[in-house]
């Protein structure tokens, strides 16, 4: 019988075998919760859906995991620190939950993956650049703020009061250090009181050139080699 409580997950889960029946059992198992699976032949696969929308979640394969080598197993370690991650053995249509060495406590079950851990988690979209902390000067319209980390693809903000802010919501955002205005688009909120500091994701509408060179002598990296992934 569905939990009605996994209605809340309004963006599918990320499903990942290699196998094709232990992807369908995966996805099947989703779909009796109502929820909708996004399935994946590879990791790598996977990271290309999660570059282009939000998801709540990974169900993955033990086996798949634990075959995963070169690209495959760093994307695959990325990806399981960026979201709730459920490892799990196919037996038929049923799943077991297995725990590998050296990882954190996972969910004992496929319910209280749903319905607790990617129900509580803010649904977003794997970030495409590395961010680097750096702690910039900058003006939300009038306001004066600052940045906690900056990327290729965007900033946060530090702001002790981010729900004024709509996800969507297009702000100009000026550069202090470079008097440079960019228009940013909101793309996560981060609200006060979540035990980490408070504010919003942004990311840039249109990389320009004078953006581009400033972001360049920031971050001191090729905007297309740095992928946010794990460095081995």
């Amino acid at each position: 019988m569905n939990n009605p409580e996994t209605t809340r997950l309004n963006h599918p889960i990320l499903v990942i075998a290699y196998d094709d029946k232990a992807r369908a059992a995966l996805a099947a198992s989703l779909g009796s919760y109502g929820v909708r699976a996004e399935q994946c032949t590879t990791f790598c696969e996977a990271e290309r859906f999660a570059l282009r929308g939000p998801y709540s979640g990974i169900l993955v394969d033990l086996t798949t995991m634990i075959k995963a080598k070169a690209e495959e197993k760093i994307v695959a370690c990325t990806m399981a620190g960026f979201y709730p991650t459920l490892r799990v053995k196919t037996m038929g249509t049923m799943l077991i939950p297995m725990a590998m060495a050296g990882d954190a406590k996972q969910d004992k079950s496929l319910n209280d993956f749903l319905t607790k851990t990617c129900a509580d988690f803010t649904q977003r979209m794997l970030r495409s650049n590395r961010r680097k902390d750096i702690c910039a000067p900058i003006y939300i319209e009038a306001a004066r703020g600052f940045t906690l980390n900056i990327s290729w693809s965007g900033v946060f903000i530090a702001d002790m009061n981010p729900e004024r802010f709509s996800v969507g919501e297009e702000i100009t955002v000026t550069f202090s250090d470079f008097d440079l205005e960019v228009k940013v688009i909101v793309a996560r909120i981060q609200g006060w009181g979540q035990h980490r500091p408070p504010g919003i994701g942004v990311k840039f509408g249109q990389m320009v050139e004078e953006l581009e060179g400033n972001l360049f002598a920031l971050l001191r990296s090729d905007k297309i080699k740095d992928r946010d992934r794990l460095v081995t």
